[in-house]
This record gives C-alpha cells, structure tokens and sequence, in this order.
C-alpha cells in the first residue's frame, strides 16, 4: 500500500501548527488513518520519504517519525524541497506490506 504525499491539511483549511515536528505528527495521524482503511498499521510501514522545506527541520521530523515508528523502523528517505502550500514545513509519503508474509 502506498500513501502519498501526506501533508499537514487541517480541516477546513485552517493553518497547521507552526513547528515541523507538529507538522510531522499531523502527517503521520493521517498516514496511520489511511492504513487502518486497509486493514493496516503503522508497523505494517517498510518505506518513508520525507520532504522538508529546510534541512533545518530534519532532527524535529526525524523525532517525530521516531515516535510513530518505534516499531516498524522503515527505510527513510529525506528530501529538501519546496511544498505546494507556504504553510507547509513537511510531507510524508509510506509505503506498508499488508498480508501473509
């Protein structure tokens, strides 16, 4: 299963929270809600990609994405890029194995 491009979209279009770890824990609560629609956990997770807007933001994801995947431990990749919204300080994609191994 793959989720993409989980950014930190509050309802009704209000602002995110202001730090990047915020941020981080707003994309991983959506990413955690997408695979349990499948059936699917956090520890299901084999692969992340993350997008920052600055390198500088790394170590607060980086706790963040620790915290949610205590378990799992996916292959991370971390990118410096721009994101589609200003507001936006991170997007998190995962990829999860469902199913018998």
């Amino acid at each position: 299963m793959w989720v993409a491009g989980t950014a930190p979209i509050m309802a009704g279009d209000a602002d995110p929270p202001e730090t990047a770890y915020e941020q981080a824990k707003v994309c991983l609560e959506i990413i955690e809600r997408a695979l349990a629609e499948a059936g699917a956990s956090l520890d299901d997770v084999v692969r992340t990609r993350i997008f920052v807007t600055d390198a500088a933001h790394a170590d607060d994801v980086g706790r963040a994405h620790g915290e949610a995947f205590a378990v799992a431990r996916p292959a991370l990749t971390g990118i410096v890029t721009e994101l589609l919204d200003p507001r936006w300080l991170v997007e998190i994609e995962a990829e999860a194995v469902i199913g018998e191994a």
